[in-house]
């Protein structure tokens, strides 16, 4: 039986009196939309101001933690989520969609997360470096930024959050967390599960709140002084205004936003792997992962083989209820199914509709074949393979976060990296090819943070960087030690112990060289 929660924010250990006002919430099961997973107390713009006053309380005494016992509690956290990791990811399933492989290999991210942080705790590095005077030593150290407001989105519901709690923590943050108020479930497991790993609730603090309150209560903590770094994973144009903000109180936010991911296929390219990758990084979770396979850019020898074969894989795919063996289930909310009708409002006379009996949601009147389930319950679409995509198209230059994925040829591969660039944003790319040569040519030309060859364009491993430039980011990354720098700064100290005023570039011993000499005949001069 169906257990529904009701939630409201989490901050402590001093928490306010008030922690809602801003309205009631249901978070849906959008595979079978009656089934409530929770209700949720919405905070008004004053509760994320008052969690970052509590995390600013609570921070400093975390960072009094050594860092190898505060190591300790990341691991205490990697073993609780895998000691429940079949739970949360029947959890992530239920409250977003998610098929359920893909939910435990998310789960799994959080795991790997926290083996790979368990040992940052002992390394943290600074230097130590020679000073240009005696008797004097010089020494650089990671500290705390001290308070970080992460604010994520619902498609990987506990996975990204883990990106930005565990290194935040780690390193001797607090944290203020906003989850997606369509995840707000699996975000109250995973914080629950922090909590008992052993960090503090006024360290972690967990606030629903809709997207205006959140806005307007983050500008208000940032005049306040209440907050040092910000973490924004959503839209581009959500991440712009959130970028803005922070700059006006001299702030770099770390953002992860969006993608118009192209996959290149060469004329050498294995064309059943390119089928496989594209099938399942164009439509694996409905296309609504920020690596989503956006645009196909296939040369003109293939093109029509490729198109034949993807076409052919989408029509089979089984498509409908997550907890089943599907290659994708439903939208993962209403708002994002409305934003897919008005995508598909886009296709134009000009393109060929492939992958698909029909177009739009699945009904009982426009049936998927092979559907699985029933599909009159949630918020299910057909797939779509958009042939003949022109780089003037809405649908080639947009994000378009559904089950879409539109074909463009090329001749040369300086234009295909051309096109791959052309929408501006700068996530994820992919090549298919047999030649190296190949490869690194596309590598040097394409502007995204992520490419892969002969792989898709999802799929991030734990300990490699993970971020995009243009509209996809401001370049800042996640994962592996690259985060470190997100929620850490570094402070350098000088410590003279000669007893006397040293002046750096003033006080300095030179060693001058005889300009005037050259090579005696002997030894090879001139005579």
């Amino acid at each position: 039986m169906s257990v529904q929660s009701t939630l409201s924010s989490v901050i402590g250990p001093d928490a306010p009196a008030r922690v809602d006002g801003g309205g009631e919430y249901l978070s849906r099961n959008p595979a079978n939309l009656d089934d409530v997973v929770a209700e949720v107390s919405l905070g008004g713009p004053e509760v994320l101001p008052a969690a970052t006053e509590q995390a600013q309380r609570a921070q400093r005494e975390w960072a009094q933690v050594p860092a190898p016992v505060r190591g300790r509690v990341i691991a205490g956290l990697g073993r609780l989520v895998e000691a429940n990791k079949e739970s949360l990811a029947r959890l992530v399933t239920r409250e977003i969609g998610k098929p359920y492989a893909e939910a435990l290999g998310e789960v799994q991210e959080i795991i790997d997360t926290c083996d790979f942080f368990l040992g940052e705790g002992r390394r943290l590095y600074g230097q130590t470096v020679p000073s240009e005077m005696p008797d004097k030593q010089l020494f650089t150290f990671r500290v705390p930024v001290g308070v970080a407001v992460v604010i994520t989105a619902g498609n990987f519901p506990v996975a990204v959050p883990s990106w930005y709690l565990v290194p935040a923590l780690l390193c001797g943050n607090a944290v203020v967390w906003k989850p997606a108020e369509y995840a707000a479930g699996a975000a109250r497991a995973l914080a629950e599960l922090a909590w008992r790993a052993g960090v503090p609730k006024g360290v972690l603090n967990l606030v629903y709140a809709d997207g205006e309150s959140t806005f307007k209560g983050l500008e208000t903590a940032l005049a306040a002084g209440t907050v040092n770094k910000v973490g924004f994973t959503g839209s581009s144009a959500v991440g712009s205004e959130v970028g803005a903000l922070c700059g006006r109180y001299l702030q770099s936010p770390c953002l992860e936003l969006g993608g118009k991911n192209p996959m290149i296929v060469a004329p050498d390219a294995e064309l059943d792997l390119a089928v496989e990758g594209a099938l399942f990084s164009g439509w694996g979770t409905a296309g609504q992962r920020c690596t989503s396979l956006g645009n196909l850019i296939v040369h003109r020898d293939v093109h029509d083989e490729f198109v034949n074969r993807l076409d052919a894989a989408l029509r089979a795919a089984t498509i409908g209820d997550p907890s089943g063996d599907v290659l994708y289930g439903p939208m993962l909310d209403q708002k994002f199914a409305d934003n897919f009708e008005n995508i598909l409002g886009e296709i134009r006379d000009h393109h060929t509709v492939l992958g698909s009996e029909s177009v739009g949601r699945i009904t009982e009147s426009a049936p998927r074949k092979g559907f699985h389930g029933d599909p009159s319950t949630g918020l299910y679409y057909h797939p779509v393979l958009l042939d003949g995509l022109r780089p003037d198209d809405h649908v080639f230059r947009n994000e378009t976060f559904g089950p879409i994925v539109g074909v463009s040829t090329y001749e040369t591969l300086e234009e295909a990296i051309e096109l791959g660039n052309a929408p501006g944003y700068g996530l994820s790319a992919a090549i298919y090819t047999t030649d190296p040569a190949t490869a690194f040519r596309f590598r040097q030309g394409i502007g995204a943070g992520m490419v892969s060859v002969n792989n898709s364009t999802s799929g991030a491993e734990a300990h490699l960087p993970f971020g995009g430039n243009g509209k996809s980011g401001n370049g800042s990354r996640q994962s592996g030690v690259w985060v470190l720098d997100q929620f850490t700064r570094w402070q350098s100290l000088n410590w003279d112990f000669s007893g006397k005023l040293q002046k750096a570039q003033m006080d300095v011993d030179t060693v001058e060289p005889e300009l005037d000499f050259t090579l005696p005949p002997e030894l090879g001069g001139a005579r």
